[in-house]
């Protein structure tokens, strides 16, 4: 038989599967409501619910006064890209369940393909719904110069491939929603609770701390912070890992995840 190129065992599976992702996100409105609005209405209520509370303390916290909108706007950037991994990588037990996943484990392409394809399209809905939320960042004070767009659009792609892949790594051998589910209560929601997005470190008890040191999402969170005020000289907080070594982690726990989910789908597809 002849030799498959490149372009068709892994480029084109990779842009047909993006591009299945974004289609079925356009014709399910509902989850564009679900992955945006709902940390909107988290960040508008419990924001608005603390802010008094957290200007009490907020010298001790971050360095300097701020509105706690103001803090918790890039924690709900993060939380807008994990909404979205969740309800998008929840298609790969769909898939499975309709027979899709199996026509295209069957298909002569990587499997690789798969896991890159799939990310990529989680990660690029994810970026796109934090960007409209980003809109909103001068309505809080948060400056926003051409910089700073660009440093906080390229931390969000790396956070957004991390927990797509991390997303896809738990969907991968479940054969039910309700699993899932659990799963993302049990573990990724206090991972976004206790990486800085919610209370600074600074604030925790030490064996909270102590975890939030070692959650990969922290350096996520604090590079974006950092990120939304790059060309402001200050404003992110005092306590905050460099943000070379945010990046770094970063990085590297999105570059592990992918290799990852692609070991898992080789080794139990």
């Amino acid at each position: 038989m002849p030799k498959r190129s490149l372009r068709t065992t892994f480029v084109l599976p990779v842009l047909s599967l993006w591009r299945r992702e974004v289609v079925r996100f356009v014709r399910q409105r509902s989850r564009l409501v679900g992955a945006l609005a709902t940390p909107i209405v988290f960040w508008v209520l419990i924001g608005s619910g603390l802010r008094n509370s957290f200007r009490l303390t907020g010298a001790e916290a971050t360095g300097e006064s701020m509105d706690y909108l103001e803090y918790a706007f890039p924690g709900t950037m993060a939380m807008i890209v994990l909404f979205t991994a969740i309800f998008a990588t929840i298609s790969i037990i769909e898939d499975r369940r309709e027979g899709f996943l199996q026509a295209v484990i069957a298909a002569p392409v990587r499997r690789s393909a798969i896991v890159c394809g799939k990310v990529l399209g989680s990660a690029t809905l994810a970026v796109v719904q934090a960007l409209l939320f980003l809109l909103l960042a001068p309505l809080t004070g948060v400056p926003l110069t051409v910089g700073s767009f660009a440093a906080v659009l390229g931390v969000l792609v790396i956070v957004a491939i991390g927990l797509s892949a991390l997303g896809f790594l738990i969907a991968w051998p479940m054969d039910s929603t309700q699993g899932f589910h659990a799963i993302m209560n049990l573990v990724l929601l206090p991972m976004w609770m206790l990486s800085g997005a919610f209370f600074p470190a600074s604030g925790a008890s030490n064996w909270l701390a102590w975890i939030m040191a070692i959650n990969p999402l922290t350096y996520g969170v604090a590079a974006l912070r950092q990120a939304v005020y790059l060309d402001a000289g200050g404003g992110a907080g005092a306590a905050l890992p460099s943000f070379q070594m945010a990046l770094t982690v970063s990085v590297g726990f999105a570059v592990l995840m992918v290799a990852l989910s692609a070991k898992v789908v080789s080794s139990k597809g």
